[in-house]
């Protein structure tokens, strides 16, 4: 069965409900032709740290069509129609990671990370909510588009063993922020537009968890 997007205007207004697949070939060719896309769907984006703090990062394969080859973030997706975002965090991360989360309000996140016992859930919050995020795709052949977006932003913490089932992925690497900004600094052909917005934007917010 395919999967239903909700489809937005600039303003946000819904205005009506697509196949993901026919929603990303008009997108395309309205790019293609003009240079921009005036529609938007729901998103999510993730970084997964575990309690010491070190950042989870997805390597994507080098037979994606997209984006082929770079570190990305933990889990992004799709809302799908009817769905909210929360719920679409916790799907994405069962799917993808293999393992169960919760997400807590943000007054509560410190608290819930050390009262949890991490090795079997992960606990995650929302930082952020971008109504017109920009996210870059670029494919095997180096032609790229740039899409509109409503995004909203979750960190969390996780420290059980994690099972990437996305055969189209390398798998999942580990890096300190410190180790992470160095490489975003000296190599940052190596990751994903999306990944170096969310380690600057939100960089406060990925540290170890305090005792």
């Amino acid at each position: 069965m395919s999967e239903k997007l909700e489809v937005y205007d600039m303003d946000s207004n819904l205005v009506e409900i697509l196949d993901r697949k026919k929603f990303y070939d008009q997108i395309k060719s309205d790019f293609a032709i003009s240079g921009k896309i005036n529609t938007k769907v729901k998103t999510i984006r993730l970084l997964l740290m575990n309690s010491s703090g070190r950042i989870y990062l997805q390597k994507r394969s080098s037979l994606k069509e997209e984006n082929p080859g770079l570190y990305d973030k933990t889990v992004g997706g799709h809302v799908s129609a009817g769905d909210s975002f929360s719920i679409t965090v916790i799907r994405e991360c069962a799917e993808e990671l293999g393992f169960p989360a919760a997400i807590v309000d943000p007054k509560e996140f410190e608290n819930a990370v050390r009262v949890t016992d991490l090795h079997i859930i992960g606990i995650f919050k929302k930082v952020d909510y971008l109504p017109n995020f920009q996210g870059k795709r670029i494919s095997r052949d180096g032609n790229f588009f740039v899409q509109p977006l409503m995004t909203s932003m979750y960190i969390g913490y996780y420290d059980g063993p994690i099972r990437f089932v996305d055969g189209e992925s390398s798998g999942i690497e580990v890096f300190s922020l410190a180790e992470l900004q160095h490489e975003l600094a000296t190599h940052p052909n190596k990751f994903t537009e999306d990944v170096t917005f969310m380690i600057k934007k939100y960089e406060k917010f990925l540290v170890p968890i305090q005792a």
